[in-house]
Order: structure tokens, then sequence, then C-alpha cells
């Protein structure tokens, strides 16, 4: 399993790579750390869960590409269990103004992975891994050429039903994305 979420963020670095060489000469590469706040789509009282990552981003003056890598653990000794997750992005930016100021639209695909595994025997875990699309909004505000401040707001694991009406839903509403959770992140870039 290990190989299968290395091969799948190498896959993700390696499109971020060749999507942001198309960028125009004029692009920055950028690196940076964030936080991420979770709040899951359930019915039940869960709180937002933090997540720390990391991020890199190609960016141009209409358009910039992110590839974001989080992580959270959570231990549940009365379980005797251990769950991390670790949700990687690979985001697509429209910026909608130009300037120091630039609020932007984002999307693009998500794979995310959680592994429960014994606090003591953490060699014999279940990792599962999901796919799925997020999009939102957010905005950059630029300190000169080398420093970014973002803010942006994601629905997690888009979904679009193609289920007929034998499921209680129909054409409208299956047209309409389902989502699995929310994801608020607030984080810096320093550009090259």
């Amino acid at each position: 399993m290990r190989v299968r979420y290395r091969l799948l963020v190498l896959a993700a670095l390696t499109l971020a790579v060749v999507l942001g060489s198309a960028l125009p000469a004029a692009a920055q590469f950028g690196v940076g750390g964030h936080l991420a706040f979770v709040k899951p789509d359930t019915e039940g009282d869960d709180d937002r869960v933090r997540f720390l990552g990391a991020h890199i981003r190609f960016s141009g003056d209409r358009a910039a590409l992110e590839v974001a890598i989080d992580r959270h653990t959570e231990t549940f000794d009365t379980l005797d269990e251990r769950v991390k997750e670790t949700p990687v992005q690979a985001s697509l930016l429209l910026y909608l103004a130009r300037g120091s100021f630039k609020p932007y639209l984002l999307g693009g695909p998500g794979w995310y992975k959680r592994r429960v595994e014994s606090i003591d025997d953490t060699e014999n875990g279940v990792s599962t891994t999901t796919f799925g699309w997020h999009a939102g909004f957010g905005a950059e505000i630029r300190g000169g050429r080398h420093l970014g401040i973002h803010a942006d707001y994601r629905y997690l694991s888009l979904k679009f039903d193609d289920d007929d009406e034998e499921d209680g839903g129909n054409f409208i509403t299956n047209l309409l994305p389902s989502h699995h959770g929310s994801m608020w992140t607030v984080g810096a870039t320093v550009y090259f």
C-alpha cells in the first residue's frame, strides 16, 4: 500500500511540474506551509479536525497550479487504534484579478488516504484511498514578489451521481454534486 501511495504523490507532483511548465515565462515557483480545518459531512456532532500541510505552487498572472499534502494523526487509547489521514490534492487556481490582492477559484483531483492501525502493532494496519474532486474559492495577498499569504475554502471529494430515479433522486438532484466535507485553509508561500 505504501508503494501505491508514493506513486500517487509522485504522479501528482509530476502533473504539477508538467502543467506548470506550460505557464508563461513570468511564472514563479513557490513552496509553503498551511493549516487546514476539515469538517466532515456527517450528521453527528463532529468538530473540525486540524491538519498540517505543505504545498508547492507554480504561479502566473492569471492561473496557478498547486499540489498540497496534509497530515492528521489521532490516537484512540480505549480502542487501541491510531488513525492517520493524508489527503493529497492537485489544484488549478484561476485568478480573478491582478495585483497584490488576488481572489481565485480553484478545483482539481484529490486522493484521500486513511490508515487505521493498532497502537502497539503499526505493521498490520488497514489503509484505504479514495478519489474525489474538490472545488472552492479563496484569495492570496502578495507582500512583494516573494511572499504570498492565502486563505481558501474547498468542498472535498465532490461526486456527481448518475443514478436514476429508482434511488429516490430525479434528473435535477442527480446533476447536483454531493460532497464529503469542507476545508478551510490558511497558509503562506515563499516564491523564488
